[in-house]
């Protein structure tokens, strides 16, 4: 009696199991049933550049997800394509050669215009980690404590250790009033923290000035007998916009230079500008410097070319005393201007004199072209070297009066103080 129940229960399990696997295959079959395999190939002939390259694994491949993987439903065409090329570009291990999808390009574009939406942080890579290259001016990063130099371990809890930058600029940025958790490590510390930052519309304004008297600026402490006053200009990006809004603030501040006597000099402040254009950035030196005068030098690897000064600027005058503060997320174009700005000299002596803390260091340039269909590709042509030769990549500027920020008291501005000791000691 014993055995014939025994026999029964394996009965049922077997039937069970059948019945399983019979609902199981159905649904898949459901499932799948509008399933629709690739799109047709186009503009499939290779160039012929490419004759002696072999083709069949990736098309091997290809087939072989779309006979066998198991969720048909994730085998979308353009993501795979837009994936191969992501790795084919990620073989070359330069974080600035980038393929840049629909949206990501988009992204970048708006960007550069100075209007997005998103948490307003300029990102990067470095030692193949995500990490913050500077926070805008009262973004919603800025306001959460987000500062230049922060690595960002997760969004949303899902690691992005590895991802490419347009994929973490995708997954980071997003609508206005949309919330993103960040897993941020700070600089010098051991530990990482999360971060709750609701996105909204990121205006950049590229450039901000004013004239000031030494005893009136806020976040500074300067003795009291101390006199004059000082001009300031902040780039915050060399964008679409950045010529434009430059020669606003630069004409007044020129004038009122030209009638007044007690203007000390003037503060060029590119902290936390992560650069942008090459052309923007030789426009704003040929503010300072003599017609003819370097600007940069650019090493293709097979060619040496370099810009120079092709316009007369309002700041030539070597009595008008020259400052730029600089950061660890001053960058690219921000460091192309302070290293020009010092390794050329007016009247035997530097046109400027670095302040702060040692720059981000990027100093390749890239070529940003559009692909059609809304993707884009960024590939680096060259590396730039300083007036004097130096190549700045993975090292920095280093000021020539290092100050770093009290960070007990983040009211008090030590690295603008100093600037301000400078032009008026």
């Amino acid at each position: 009696m014993k055995k014939l129940r025994s026999l029964q229960f394996i009965i049922l399990l077997i039937i069970s199991g059948l019945i399983g696997y019979y609902f199981g295959v159905n649904n898949v079959k459901v499932s799948w049933k509008n399933y629709t395999p690739s799109l047709t190939v186009a503009n499939k002939e290779a160039p012929a550049f490419l004759t002696n390259i072999d083709f069949s694994n990736f098309w091997i491949v290809w087939q072989k997800l779309e006979a066998n993987y198991y969720d048909k439903t994730k085998l979308d065409a353009q993501k795979m394509l837009n994936g191969a090329i992501e790795g084919m570009v990620g073989t070359l291990g330069d974080p600035y050669t980038m393929y840049l999808p629909p949206v990501a390009n988009t992204s970048f574009k708006d960007g550069m215009a100075g209007q997005f939406s998103g948490i307003g942080a300029e990102l990067g890579i470095k030692d193949k980690q995500i990490i913050v290259i500077a926070p805008l001016e009262g973004s919603p990063a800025k306001k959460a404590g987000i500062k230049a130099g922060d690595l960002i371990l997760k969004a949303n809890g899902d690691s992005i250790a590895d991802w490419t930058l347009p994929a973490a600029v995708e997954k980071i940025r997003g609508p206005k009033g949309t919330s993103i958790s960040l897993t941020i490590l700070h600089k010098d510390s051991k530990s990482s923290i999360d971060v709750k930052i609701v996105r909204d519309i990121i205006t950049v304004k590229s450039a901000d000035s004013w004239i000031k008297n030494v005893k009136d600026i806020d976040g500074i402490k300067v003795p009291k007998d101390q006199e004059g006053k000082v001009a300031y200009i902040r780039l915050s990006q060399f964008g679409d916009a950045t010529n434009k809004d430059w020669l606003v603030v630069a004409n007044k501040i020129s004038l009122e230079i030209q009638s007044s006597k007690d203007i000390k000099g003037l503060i060029l402040d590119l902290r936390n500008n992560p650069g942008g254009y090459l052309t923007d950035a030789q426009f704003i030196v040929s503010e300072f410097l003599p017609k003819g005068d370097k600007v940069v030098g650019e090493d293709t690897g097979t060619e040496q070319t370099q810009l120079n000064v092709e316009r007369k600027g309002l700041f030539t005058d070597p009595n008008i005393k020259v400052i730029v503060l600089i950061n660890k997320g001053s960058a690219s174009a921000s460091e192309i201007v302070s290293g020009a700005l010092r390794d050329n000299k007016i009247g035997g002596k530097s046109r400027a004199i670095l302040v702060g803390e040692t720059s981000f260091g990027k100093g390749t340039i890239q070529q940003a072209d559009d692909l059609g269909n809304g993707a884009g590709l960024h590939i680096t042509i060259a590396k730039w070297l300083t007036p004097n030769g130096t190549w700045v990549h993975g090292k920095g500027l280093k000021p020539d009066i290092e100050v770093a920020l009290d960070k007990k008291d983040p009211s008090h501005d030590t690295q603008l103080e100093k600037a301000v000791l400078e032009l008026v000691k």
